[in-house]
């Protein structure tokens, strides 16, 4: 299991930060993801592994004024 934004995720063997995202429903365009206090870039979304144990966090960008 991972958690992420403070709740526990159960996940096949290893995901991708990518699979996640997909899974979640999130869109990649406004979103940055730390994963155990580093931030991963858009880059490595897909080939960036989480895995058992991990904590993830999937901050949102809100635009306003």
């Amino acid at each position: 299991m991972i958690k992420v934004n403070g709740e526990l995720f159960e996940c096949r063997g290893g995901i991708s930060v990518a699979e996640l995202l997909r899974e979640k429903g999130y869109k990649t365009a406004f979103i940055a993801v730390e994963v155990n206090g580093k931030i991963v870039k858009k880059t490595d979304y897909e080939t960036f592994m989480l895995n058992d144990g991990d904590k993830a966090e999937i901050v949102n960008f809100v635009g306003g004024g």
